[in-house]
């Protein structure tokens, strides 16, 4: 099936405060964004006309945009709004919604100083991550090539476009060699994540998980420990070694374009999607289409006492 490119499409993206028809929202090639990653962005899904956990990812926008040492020049409340209202304008109760803010072209070197602030949220369609049969057996993945920066490296609590590069670069390779995703180490040899979700294990009905000190702390991650949690299973977040992966039972990831998935294979070490994977996932897609409560974690704790 033929690729519709993201800059030749219908519809509309809220750029700088105002709408702009999609084939017009454009920036400079000297941008310093282009040149030197002085970017941040979040990924967000909108289910039944509500974007879950916006709150909490504007907050994670901004704190981001912070940690690259440049504010974005709106109120969080008026991105919230932005994103509900450019999914409304689209016509899109169900859709992925990217909001994204960036350094312009007013300098173009190293020093970023003077440079204005862009701001644009863009919304399209997202089917199911993984097809059905893919979901049901799980999908496999390789060793990345390159490994997570440690934290005095890198701001890699931020979710910024340059720490994303050589997940770009793992997940090509995985792909032309028939994986679906790579697996992430940290700089000390341990389990990381892979290219653009969370992952966990589960060994005697119990989940282990790696601690979030040198990658993205991820919502849906959070959410999925507060479900799992309600819900009477133990869960650990630890240093997990590659060693340890035969001892684990089941294997999954999360993350906004992931959701809860399954997964049946790394690097030829192999687990059967089973019972807590599946229920967690039911849960979870319960959960983003209730309404909203004050919080996911409030919302996770009250659907996973009723429904798991």
């Amino acid at each position: 099936m033929a690729l519709i490119p993201f800059d030749d499409r219908d519809g509309w993206i809220w750029f700088d405060g105002r709408f702009v028809p999609w084939r017009e929202a454009k920036i400079h090639i000297l941008t310093h964004a282009l040149h030197y990653g002085s970017a941040v962005f979040e990924g967000e899904r909108m289910y039944d006309g509500r974007v879950f956990a916006l709150s909490e990812h504007t907050e994670r926008l901004f704190a981001s945009a912070t940690m690259l040492d440049f504010a974005i020049p709106f109120q969080q409340a008026e991105i919230d709004q932005a994103c509900t209202e450019t999914c409304a304008r689209n016509g899109l109760p169900d859709c992925y919604v990217r909001p994204i803010a960036w350094r312009g072209a007013e300098q173009l070197s190293v020093s970023a100083r003077e440079t204005r602030i862009h701001t644009a949220i863009a919304v399209w369609e997202w089917p199911k991550y993984f097809d059905e049969a893919k979901f049901a057996r799980g999908i496999r993945l390789c060793w990345a090539q390159y490994r997570r920066p440690p934290a005095n490296a890198a701001p890699t609590g931020a979710k910024a476009v340059g720490l994303y590069m050589i997940c770009t670069v793992s997940k090509n390779i995985a792909e032309r060699t028939g994986f679906d995703d790579a697996l992430m180490l940290d700089s000390d040899g341990n389990i990381a994540e892979t290219t653009g979700a969370n992952v966990f294990f589960v060994r005697d009905g119990a989940i282990h998980t790696p601690v979030a000190d040198c990658f993205l702390d991820g919502i849906t991650r959070r959410t999925v420990i507060g479900l799992a949690r309600a819900s009477g299973v133990t869960v650990t977040e630890r240093k997990i070694a590659p060693a340890e992966l035969p001892t684990f039972s089941e294997c999954f990831v999360t993350g906004t374009a992931a959701e809860v998935t399954p997964v049946g294979e790394i690097a030829g070490q192999t687990f059967t999607p089973g019972e807590l994977t599946f229920r967690l996932a039911e849960v979870y897609g319960a959960l983003v289409r209730k309404p909203q409560q004050p919080s996911p974690t409030a919302r996770a704790t009250e659907l996973a006492g009723v429904d798991a």
